[in-house]
């Protein structure tokens, strides 16, 4: 089955009750048994329910995985991750990510005795000469956020079965559309589904996919004890918001391109953050592992100046200036003061989040209007 089919068909069947296309929202806390034991699959939604099961099918489906695991939020699905983690374990991070991510790292599970190494992974031979004994995991974001740096997800699979350390990837910025971490070797695939995979800013869930049962085991004890799960409504809406991924993201790619290309010419501009520029680092291996770009931008304003950085979101109208990204509708948004706030100024600079660096979630709205949009705000 091809990827355009599997968004809408993929690990799915007709509900069998009535033959519903969609699966119901079952909204139910618990299931009628006919003995102790003694019940058709489904005993207790925290453990189990039939709308989230369908949208954890779906998950595995679109990642070429064998096992989905949904989560009321992005967070909640890396904090399971970091469940698998003991006292005195190890992380390798790369340095340049989201700031909530960083901060559950850093003021969580720090504190359980974690170790957390936060790299650059541009070279990823960079990522061997920091393993020791007690390092556990890989922890990659490719694209990053938000200085959309890439990172070579096959090389740094390779050193990781080498040294036997569990990969994972955050795969939101370029979804299962653009790229497939799983097929590139990772062992773990993670999503704020909130993003691209709901695609319509009405819903807050994670997601994991795993190839390996043990691992998937391991994961759905973990979901299951810790409970941090997504009710029925919300597994219904990102089914239903996977169904388009296919052509949401196309039009993400193709207004992402213009957007990069139109700030680039521009005066006020002093840098566009786009992997599909021949000169951006790494290009070459996003265009080897990604089928496009994708929609995600970020740009610095000549002089790095935070007033003016300021100023511009304000003056954006279409650009809806807001958290998140991913929906169809285009947002802005401005790292330092907003997203990244969470990690040290002197920290994020020296990933390239200075004051002037705004990032941009370019949306399916018509590419005209955005053009616009942007010309008016810088002026």
């Amino acid at each position: 089955m091809k990827f355009n089919t599997k968004t809408i068909h993929g690990g799915q069947e007709h509900e069998k009750a009535y033959g519903a296309v969609m699966p119901p929202i079952y909204q139910t806390s618990t299931y009628a048994q006919t003995t102790p034991g003694g019940h058709k699959g489904y005993e207790y939604s925290r453990t189990h329910n039939p709308t989230r099961h369908a949208l954890e099918n779906a998950f595995a489906s679109i990642e070429n995985g064998d096992f989905g695991l949904a989560f009321g939020s992005g967070l909640a699905s890396i904090d399971a991750v970091m469940k698998l983690l003991k006292p005195g374990d190890e992380v390798i991070s790369t340095n340049d990510l989201y700031g909530g991510s960083y901060r559950l790292f850093t003021k969580i599970f720090q504190d359980f005795g974690i170790k957390f190494h936060f790299i650059s992974m541009h070279d990823a031979s960079n990522v061997e000469s920091h393993i020791s004994k007690n390092t556990k995991l890989i922890w990659v974001e490719t694209p990053t956020n938000p200085m959309m740096n890439i990172i070579d997800i096959k090389t740094i699979s390779k050193i990781s079965k080498k040294h036997g350390i569990l990969l994972a990837v955050d795969n939101t910025f370029a979804t299962p559309y653009l790229q497939q971490p799983l097929d590139l070797g990772a062992d773990i695939v993670m999503h704020s589904a909130t993003k691209y995979l709901g695609g319509h800013s009405d819903v807050v869930m994670g997601a994991l996919v795993v190839k390996d049962k043990e691992l998937a085991d391991k994961l759905y004890f973990i979901q299951n004890a810790s409970g941090a799960i997504c009710g029925p409504q919300d597994s219904f809406l990102v089914l239903r918001g996977i169904k388009t991924l296919h052509v949401r993201m196309q039009r993400h790619c193709e207004n992402g391109r213009e957007v990069a290309l139109y700030l680039k010419k521009h005066p006020k501009i002093e840098k566009v953050y786009w992997p599909g520029f021949e000169d951006h680092p790494n290009h070459l291996i996003a265009k080897s592992q990604m089928k496009d770009f994708g929609g995600m931008i970020s740009f610095t304003t000549k002089g790095n100046n935070y007033n003016e950085a300021i100023k511009i979101v304000e003056k954006l109208k279409i650009f809806t200036l807001a958290e998140s990204l991913g929906g169809v509708e285009s947002l802005s948004g401005h790292p330092a003061s907003m997203t990244h706030a969470s990690i040290p100024k002197e920290e994020r600079e020296k990933t390239g989040v200075i004051d002037s660096l705004i990032r941009l979630s370019v949306g399916i709205e018509d590419i005209e209007d955005l053009i616009f949009d942007l010309k008016q705000a810088l002026g």
